[in-house]
């Protein structure tokens, strides 16, 4: 008898974990597929012109995306800031231009922090066995699996602005995808055809070409603060692709060609 009551047991715990997946899967799906409101539509337009441009078979996915996004983040103001909806879509529609057209997505990220404006950071460098207690001020920070940390006047420029190559949303969720493999060191997880040779030649090609420049006081196409190190490189080198992408495919083609396979969007050619 104890042994059919513990079988019965396992299968309504089986059965019910499996419901809840069910659920959840058709949710996602549900979400997926139901289009912006007309006034919603209009925000995002308005805040992210970038998504004028965006290819009409795209918009629907992006609209879906932006609703599972909202679905699953909780933006948080901090510093007494009250978050709203045209906060909420501008950031969304942000940081999904990125997944458009990718099945990646950001799964272990429940929270965005929003500040009013650039914020101060604590940090401990290490230098040896000695560790130093900096503050800093700062427009964004990404940690893995969450939260992403923004300031909404940077945001809402950045967003605003999609010509000048400075976007702290997208450079941010561009460190998400980045940290996905569970490392965020410049290689994130390479699309059905990618290979790590090609990645890694084109990465090293640019980002060392670009880290000379830097160091040779030179202009730089992508932001200078690319030169940090390679995931630094890695999420200026998205923000260019998005906002000054023919000049990045016209220098950097190979740099190019690799963001292009590995986010499924060609920029360069929207109208």
């Amino acid at each position: 008898m104890t042994f059919y009551l513990l079988l019965v047991a396992a299968l309504l715990i089986v059965g019910f974990f499996w419901h809840r997946k069910r659920a959840k899967r058709q949710r996602r799906e549900q979400l997926l597929a139901t289009p912006l409101t007309a006034h919603q539509r209009i925000v995002v337009e308005e805040l992210v012109p970038i998504t004028r441009r965006l290819p009409r078979e795209l918009r629907p996915k992006l609209e879906g995306k932006i609703n599972l996004f909202l679905d699953q983040i909780a933006f948080r103001g901090q510093n007494g800031l009250e978050v709203g909806e045209e906060m909420r879509l501008s950031i969304a529609a942000q940081a999904c231009l990125l997944v458009v057209n990718s099945p990646v997505w950001y799964d272990t990220l429940r929270n965005v922090l929003i500040y009013p404006s650039a914020f101060r950071t604590h940090r401990n460098d290490h230098d040896g066995y000695i560790v130093h207690e900096n503050n800093h001020t700062t427009l964004g920070e990404s940690w893995a699996r969450g939260p992403v940390v923004l300031s909404w006047d940077h945001a809402l420029q950045g967003g605003l602005n999609d010509e000048d190559g400075h976007n702290v949303v997208i450079h941010e969720f561009a460190h998400q995808l980045d940290s996905l493999t569970g490392h965020t060191n410049g290689i994130p997880i390479l699309r059905k055809g990618q290979t790590y040779e090609g990645w890694e030649k084109a990465m090293l090609d640019a980002s060392n070409e670009h880290f000379a420049r830097v160091e040779r006081g030179q202009r730089t196409l992508i932001d200078p603060y690319g030169a940090t190190n390679h995931e630094e490189f890695l999420a200026e080198a998205i923000v260019t692709f998005f906002e000054k992408s023919r000049s990045l495919r016209d220098e950097e083609p190979a740099l190019y060609q690799q963001l292009s396979e590995l986010l499924a969007l060609d920029p360069a050619q929207w109208a």
